[in-house]
């Protein structure tokens, strides 16, 4: 394992960075194609910073690949039993067997039909992506998760069921891969979950930040284009609703919430001074909104804003990307019901930070007029796409908006501090209103 761990070690995808792997293999696939053998590994890292199951897919050949050696991971070409290895997303081998696999699997929807080329989608950071070009259906993205958890992956269920109820939303669904690995920790010994996963390939499109940022250094209204996208994720929420369960929202669901939100509050306030000094009124808008009517529980996006959106040309519109919620939530809790607000908020939000960005140019717009426009647009949009006035249920998107604020100024005292100041202004606006 000792080129693996020098190889795992320099990739995007690896979360320990710094560190040295320690790899230990817990399960391993091994198929046999006409070109190579691809090896599914299972490899858990006992890294300082705690324990990470990663798959490895690898390709085999009997001979070392010139056009593959960038993704070269054995090293010693002397040892003669040692065959040449590759990662194996780059390998088109892999990319055969795997649409093969998926195309053959229980949850295939469409068939994807031959690889006729492939080639690995460029600066991802925690998975890899593969563009196949196929003989059926065009061009596909295959998502291969690195990093594994037990469990269905949301990213994946979510967009599966969105594509099966036929709608545009998002790119159209053709199937995934699931795998099963040995856990010691679960009652039966083993865990499951998704490896892989296909769909509709929409290269050249601008996403929604892109559009409204250009607009709004032009001054130009993006009202329109903001009522057009509340629409777009309300026709999304009422498809999930019909297609994935639904659940009231219950007083321990609701408490569940302001206690999260509370606790990022407490971390945010110990690291900023300024969120210290309106603690007390971020409180007492928590406690509102746990007073309140709350909307039923279902399947939401869970880390929505203008960057996880494209546009596409009319009449197909806004299509939305990356249903695997808040990255910091554990798996388990992404995949719950959970309040179609929180999408709502932090739309808004992305609106605010179009604002924001604008004023940390080095020729700065003032962009306050704009955002105001187009969040109101916005929201005017979802109410008609949902039918019902969300605002009716003020203090509780005031509320979810308010705890993205908050998330959003630990993540920049942390990452960006000069831009702390964006999310700063929001919890004192949201918290004096």
């Amino acid at each position: 394992m000792t080129d693996v761990a020098q190889w795992m070690s320099r990739q995007r995808w690896y979360a320990s960075k710094g560190g040295v792997p320690a790899l230990r293999t817990i399960a391993e696939l091994d198929e046999r194609t006409d070109e190579a053998r691809v090896l599914t590994r299972f490899v858990i890292d006992d890294a300082s910073t705690g324990s990470v199951l990663y798959q490895v897919p690898v390709t085999e050949h009997e001979q070392p690949v010139p056009e593959l050696e960038h993704a070269r991971i054995t090293t010693d070409d002397a040892d003669a039993d040692v065959l040449p290895s590759y990662d194996g997303p780059h390998d088109p081998a892999y990319a055969r067997w795997l649409l093969g696999a998926i195309d053959h699997g229980a949850e295939s929807l469409a068939p994807m039909g031959t690889v006729r080329s492939a080639r690995v989608l460029r600066g991802e950071q925690s998975n890899t992506s593969i563009i196949c070009d196929t003989e059926d259906n065009g061009t596909v993205i295959v998502k291969v998760f690195r990093v594994l958890h037990h469990g269905d992956n949301p990213d994946v269920t979510t967009q599966q069921a969105l594509s099966a109820a036929g709608s545009a939303r998002v790119p159209r669904v053709f199937g995934a891969l699931r795998g099963v690995w040995p856990d010691t920790g679960r009652p039966d010994g083993t865990a499951s979950g998704h490896l892989a996963f296909a769909q509709e390939f929409l290269p050249g499109l601008d996403d929604a930040w892109r559009v409204a940022l250009d607009d709004a250094r032009r001054g130009d209204s993006f009202a329109a284009g903001a009522d057009r996208l509340g629409a777009a994720l309300a026709e999304v929420h009422v498809t999930l609703a019909g297609a994935m369960p639904t659940e009231p929202a219950t007083a321990e669901r609701i408490e569940q919430a302001r206690t999260t939100m509370l606790q990022r509050l407490e971390t945010a306030a110990a690291e900023v001074p300024a969120i210290a000094e309106h603690a007390d009124a971020v409180r007492a808008v928590y406690a509102r909104a746990a007073d309140a009517r709350w909307p039923d529980l279902q399947r939401i996006h869970g880390d929505l804003h203008l960057g996880q959106v494209l546009s596409a040309p009319e009449p197909r519109g806004w299509v939305f990307l990356d249903f695997e919620g808040e990255p910091l939530r554990p798996l388990h809790e992404r995949s719950l019901p959970d309040v179609p607000l929180r999408d709502v908020a932090g739309m808004l939000r992305s609106f605010d930070y179009v604002a924001g960005a604008l004023a940390h140019d080095p020729d700065p717009v003032d962009a306050a007029a704009w955002a105001h426009e187009a969040r109101e647009a916005f929201l005017d949009g979802y109410a008609r796409g949902i039918g019902a006035d969300v605002r009716s249920h003020r203090a509780v998107l005031d509320a979810f908006e308010l705890d993205k604020a908050v998330y959003e100024v630990v993540y920049e005292a942390r990452n960006r501090p000069t831009w702390v100041g964006i999310p700063v202004a929001a919890v004192e606006r949201l918290a004096t209103r």
